[in-house]
């Protein structure tokens, strides 16, 4: 018996839905569809015409009050209406104004190049010599201390440096000098800054040995290791040494100082 009410109830439903399939063919089905069911004879045969559909056909007969993921994923295509209710669409902004998008993207644009202007003065700050090393590389010297036809040896860069003060017979001495005699030709104003101090590095030129000062055939600074004899312009005048003694970058202060390196 329940068995025989099932089938009682769902006979209605399939005639029902055969109906509703055939009038949904009978809209959209092509031309040559609606000939072959209306030539088709009998209620068995146009109900079954019916089923022959496409599944896009069956699929256009639903309800059309879909949510656009719903439009998309039966008949997608490229026009899809979403719904903009809950939205707020704002006005393109008028020429000539910044807009929100433009000061954001400068902002970004600002923040990269600070960033790399720090990592570029970070590299080079890198590269400079430290503040032991800077403090190596110059010497300040009092020269009033020095009496006249008096020579110093202080200590700049590790190497000693020699400075004397010549008197007046000393400095026409050396401008006395003809180049044709020197072994590395070089006037006496071309190796000092003021007449009255001679400053030259006390290393001679032949293998590094210190010269003696106050010494040698010339009064100047003899080279005992090796014999080599410098005037009292420090120029290389007898002996092995090649050239005249080093004169290092010094400059005066005033009051009597100066700065050498």
């Amino acid at each position: 018996m329940a068995l025989r009410r099932g089938f009682t109830g769902l006979v209605p439903r399939l005639l029902a839905q055969s109906e509703a399939a055939a009038i949904c063919t009978q809209l959209q089905a092509p031309a040559w569809r609606k000939e072959e069911a209306s030539s088709s004879n009998g209620s068995s045969g146009s109900s079954w015409s019916s089923f022959r559909g496409f599944a896009s056909e069956v699929a256009a007969a639903k309800p059309l009050d879909l949510s656009p993921c719903d439009k998309l994923s039966q008949m997608p295509n490229h026009n899809i209406t979403y719904d903009e209710s809950n939205h707020k669409r704002l006005p393109p902004s008028p020429a000539g104004s910044i807009s929100p998008a433009i000061m954001v993207q400068a902002g970004g644009r600002f923040f990269y190049a600070t960033a790399a202007r720090l990592l570029a003065l970070k590299f080079i700050l890198s590269m400079s010599a430290a503040a032991d090393v800077l403090a190596m590389a110059s010497l300040e010297v009092d020269m009033s201390g020095i009496n006249e036809g008096d020579s110093v040896t202080v200590k700049w860069r590790g190497k000693p440096v020699f400075i004397r003060h010549r008197t007046d017979a000393e400095i026409a001495e050396a401008n006395g000098v003809a180049l044709s005699e020197l072994r590395d030709p070089q006037t006496d104003a071309e190796r000092v800054v003021d007449p009255k101090y001679l400053v030259v590095v006390g290393v001679c030129t032949h293998l590094g040995c210190v010269p003696i000062a106050g010494a040698g055939e010339y009064n100047g600074w003899f080279c005992p290791c090796h014999g080599s004899h410098y005037d009292i312009s420090g120029r290389i005048r007898k002996g092995p040494a090649p050239t005249n003694l080093e004169v290092p970058e010094y400059r005066f202060l005033g009051d009597g100082k100066a700065i050498i390196g």
